[in-house]
């Protein structure tokens, strides 16, 4: 991980949605780092030392399971922030956050970023929304994980992905979607030849090009436009 101070050019839409002054006020104590895939920024039951907002990154968001495994109850790009849970008092991450997409991020220290959210009733008023987004998203996804079949889950992950990647191709294994999506690689395998049978996405070596988004958005089920409509609705 990388990092350097930063000017005020913003490419989170999070922030992006604050007013000027709130906006440079808090972008005055964040740097620019560059985050790397694979990288835990910590682990759930780990102390919160800093604030992320990406802008060019996404992160997972794992909670852990038996024996080791995960399941990922949660993807932020630049629509959000790593970290939520300061605002509520909570310095203790409930999640593993771990960086799924490499690129830039905004970092600040979580006792700064307090300080800023106590100072700034529009950067309250901002969190506490991204927050009640953040809870229907995450039930949301419990939802999913327990309804829908493999092959919708994989559709949805996949264009959650592409929004926050801003690219139709990216790198990803059957093993670590296997891990992200809770179920066992022999799963993801047959979901993601079927996707490719249908001329949806394709597949080689670990990466995936998404090749027909709107038949991808059709397999899919309906969490991943809900979440899209939450998201729109409470932030605008």
């Amino acid at each position: 991980m990388t990092s350097n101070r930063i000017a005020i050019p913003i490419a989170n839409r999070l922030l992006a949605g604050l007013p000027c002054k709130d906006r440079e006020q808090l972008l005055a104590d964040c740097e620019q780092i560059q985050l790397i895939f694979d990288e835990p920024l910590y682990a759930a039951g780990e102390r919160i030392q800093h604030v992320y907002f990406p802008i060019g990154s996404f992160i997972s968001l794992v909670t852990p399971l038996d024996k080791g495994s995960g399941l990922e109850v949660g993807l932020v790009g630049d629509e959000g922030m790593v970290g939520i849970t300061l605002i509520l008092g909570i310095d203790v991450s409930p999640f593993q956050a771990l960086v799924q997409g490499e690129g830039p991020a905004l970092r600040i220290p979580a006792h700064l970023f307090l300080q800023k959210y106590e100072l700034s009733s529009a950067l309250r008023q901002q969190l506490n929304r991204y927050l009640y987004v953040t809870i229907c998203q995450l039930g949301k996804t419990a939802a999913c994980c327990r309804v829908h079949v493999v092959e919708a889950r994989l559709a949805r992950w996949l264009l959650m992905t592409q929004d926050r990647a801003h690219s139709d191709t990216f790198h990803i294994t059957h093993i670590f979607l296997a891990y992200m999506l809770g179920v066992r690689r022999v799963g993801i395998t047959k979901a993601a030849s079927s996707l490719q049978r249908q001329k949806l996405i394709h597949y080689r070596r670990g990466v995936i090009t998404i090749i027909d988004r709107g038949s991808l958005e059709s397999v899919c089920c309906g969490c991943y436009q809900s979440d899209k409509q939450i998201y729109e609705t409470i932030m605008k």
